[in-house]
């Protein structure tokens, strides 16, 4: 079982960057998911900025989630920058 995500924010161009329950910080390409029906309604940028993570499940309403394990598999490694 992977780590479960703790928070998410809307990158734009269907981009996410995910921070998970181990502090990782990833990022998230949905692109791939947009072919999909029941990801259709992510087409529309202002339904997919309104994106949250909810018991460590990335959702956008009742209907539409990201399983956490797929998030993190499917995520990028981000470096982050301190100042």
């Amino acid at each position: 079982m992977n780590p479960r995500a703790k928070s998410v924010v809307y990158q734009g161009n269907f981009q996410l960057l995910v921070t998970f329950a181990n502090d990782e910080v990833k990022k998230l390409d949905l692109k791939e998911y947009l072919k999909f029906p029941i990801y259709e309604p992510l087409r529309e940028e202002a339904f997919c900025k309104t994106v949250r993570a909810v018991d460590g499940v990335l959702q956008w309403d009742d209907f539409i989630d990201l399983d956490p394990d797929t998030a993190y598999l499917e995520s990028t490694p981000v470096e982050l920058v301190s100042k």
